[in-house]
């Protein structure tokens, strides 16, 4: 069902909406509005603006409560003991978080020297003393593997110099030449031609290479730790004061809620002094203890409107089902929210999804499966899907009753009704048909009538003359079906029909207004020019429009027929699978296949009757009678705002 709304206005003194807010709106669910959208008749209205200063603090606090482990314990804090706590965490984050970015810069240092001189650990000499040279000219660098080969198979015996290799890859080569300083410039340029990439060595190592580099590993090793140990330095502060923080992000949370409530806030002066005006909806019960909980405020004004149509939008929709049917609340929210004057499909919806489950997938074993399964996962994990799992188990076990199935076996349990592979029934014109069918169309037809009559309710409601009246879901087209239906019921049970006349009047009748049925909207609301002005198109257009109509209950009506089709194919399905456990002639089975047969059933077929029923439910019912075209009710704050 959908809560009954009313409308506040809620004015004061403007430095007073502070209080107004923390001491009597916290405590209720209010959906605030924008003021200056709702009441645009209003003269002198001016928006609220104040910047929140509780925004920065507030995200500070989120951004430190999320690198400590723990909940909120309830404890409570002033808002001066919050700001002072954060104050100091900052500070001393800070100061811990610069050394922490001092030591990885100092850390990426290393690790490049490392990777500068690692290539080089197979030259044993120190480095220092290499730098140091004066007649001899020297070269720490690479060159790809191809190219080394051809220096050394075409050039380097042609070169006085001396070429060091240190270490190889797949893709280079690293190590170190040495020529006289007369021949260095052409040996440069004849390695430059061959790409040899350079590596400066600075003249900071004095020992080998191997040294250096176990020399900085070990550094590297130091300085990792101690950004380790200012990261731990962090956290266990942070930890330290766990309880304190999440206090002040609940303090500041408050408060900043409570502030942003001016975003939607209106301010007026009258006679040089201003006030705030806020408004909003509450459920009628809320409103109502609000209006005696403020009666006696005198610096507080609340006025609680009556007529929505005056208003400048329509009021949000909050829900209030029954506990067994609230989990079909996500299947209405997935086609859209009913609006404010709309009925709340959810009851229908949970009554409907669990019976039309339950007839397409009779069996007490399996039922009982979903049922329990369910259950036990909704208690745990609270999932919506997962009580409708269990409420859809329900109507599987008394269907498994009905057609006699426990997991698969029809010779367990007496069928109660039928037999959904067996019973067949005589109709005339058609023969002998699966009665599982029949009944499922009959079923169908049934929902349809429903759907209609729902249309009509919130047609009524909405004041919409032409769906009430005319539209082929409306009171005529009520009239056409459920004249079809009783004339089935009757031909098909063998009574006599109704005369001619009446028939003319039950099926001719209808489809007339229904064809007719905006020109008739517009005589009834006392409009000029019923029939448009190019009369030929309309009709035309108005006769195609009827064979669409026309088909659309044909084809709905027996879109119903895969509830009874479902039901053979299940059984059917759990045929095959006694029958490959070798147990359709009363022997021994293997009880594997059994078990697995029933998983491999339940699952993938558990999930495509799902599916089908809720297409069911959307297109063949909801189509007829639900727009969903409602806003959600948001309450601004859902806690109590402490002083």
């Amino acid at each position: 069902m959908i809560v009954k709304m009313k409308f506040l206005s809620i004015t004061g003194p403007k430095a007073d909406i502070d209080r107004v807010v923390n001491e009597y709106l916290s405590k209720y669910e209010i959906h605030l509005e924008n003021a200056l959208s709702e009441l645009k008749d209003v003269k002198n209205l001016r928006p609220y603006m104040e910047i929140n200063p509780y925004r920065k603090s507030l995200e500070k606090a989120d951004a430190y409560t999320k690198l400590v482990t723990g909940s909120p314990s309830g404890q409570e804090i002033s808002l001066e003991e919050a700001l002072e706590l954060l104050k100091d965490l900052d500070g001393k984050l800070t100061s811990i978080e610069e050394r922490r970015a001092s030591l990885a810069s100092r850390l990426e240092e290393l690790k490049k020297s490392l990777r500068d001189i690692e290539p080089f650990v197979g030259f044993d000499y120190n480095i220092h003393r290499v730098l140091q040279f004066t007649f001899i000219k020297y070269r720490f660098g690479r060159i790809a593997k191809e190219y080394y080969e051809k220096f050394e198979k075409f050039i380097y015996d042609s070169l006085d110099a001396v070429f060091f290799k240190c270490h190889s890859d797949d893709s280079y080569v690293w190590g170190v030449y040495f020529v006289p300083s007369g021949l260095s410039k052409k040996l440069d340029a004849v390695l430059s031609s061959m790409h040899f990439e350079q590596v400066y060595m600075p003249d900071s190592y004095n020992e080998t290479p191997e040294h250096a580099a176990a020399r900085l590993n070990s550094e590297i090793q130091t300085v990792s730790q101690q950004a380790a140990a200012c990261r731990s330095e962090a956290s266990q502060l942070l930890q330290q004061e766990k309880e304190k923080l999440f206090a002040a992000r609940e303090r500041l949370s408050s408060l900043s809620t409570g502030f942003d409530v001016r975003s939607l806030a209106a301010c007026t002066t009258q006679e040089s002094q201003s006030f705030y005006i806020l408004c909003g909806w509450m459920s009628e019960e809320d409103a109502a203890a609000f209006e005696k909980e403020v009666a006696e405020d005198k610096d507080l004004y609340c006025i609680i409107e009556d007529d929505h149509h005056s208003l400048a939008g329509p009021p949000p929709t909050k829900l209030k089902n029954p506990r067994l049917f609230k989990p079909f609340e996500m299947f209405v929210r997935m086609y859209g929210l009913p609006s404010y004057n709309e009925i709340d499909p959810t009851v229908f919806v949970g009554l409907t999804y669990a019976f039309i489950f339950g007839a397409m997938f009779g069996d007490v074993g399996q039922g009982l499966c979903l049922l329990i399964g369910g259950g036990l996962l909704w208690h745990f994990r609270k999932l919506d899907l997962a009580a409708i799992i269990s409420r859809a188990g329900f109507f599987s076990t008394i269907f498994g009753f009905l057609y006699g199935s426990f997991f698969g076996f029809e010779d367990v349990l007496p069928a109660l009704w039928l037999k959904p592979t067996e019973s067949m029934t005589t109709l005339p014109f058609i023969g002998r048909l699966n009665t599982a069918f029949a009944v499922a169309v009959a079923f169908g037809m049934f929902l349809i009538l429903t759907s209609m009559i729902l249309h009509i309710v919130n047609a009524v409601k909405a004041k919409d003359t032409e769906n009430t009246w005319f539209d082929a879901n409306g009171l005529a087209g009520f009239v056409f079906y459920a004249a079809v239906t009783a004339v089935l019921f009757l031909f098909m049970t063998g009574n006599p029909l109704p005369a001619g006349a009446v028939l003319t009047v039950m099926f001719v009748i209808p489809l007339v207004l229904v064809a007719m049925k905006e020109p008739l909207t517009r005589l009834v609301e006392h409009k000029k020019e019923a029939l448009p002005a190019g009369k030929a198109m309309f009709f035309a257009q108005t006769f195609f429009e009827m064979f669409e109509v026309l088909l659309s209950y044909f084809s709905n009506t027996l879109s119903f027929i895969r509830i009874g089709a479902f039901a053979v194919s299940h059984a059917a399905m759990m045929q095959v699978v006694l029958m490959l456990a070798g147990a359709e002639n009363g022997g021994s089975p293997n009880w594997l296949i059994v078990i697995l047969g029933n998983l491999f059933v339940s699952g993938m077929e558990g999930l495509i009757v799902g599916i089908q029923v809720l297409r069911l439910e959307y297109y063949e019912m909801f189509s007829r009678f639900y727009k969903g075209n409602g806003r959600e009710f948001q309450p601004f704050a859902r806690k109590k705002i402490q002083n």
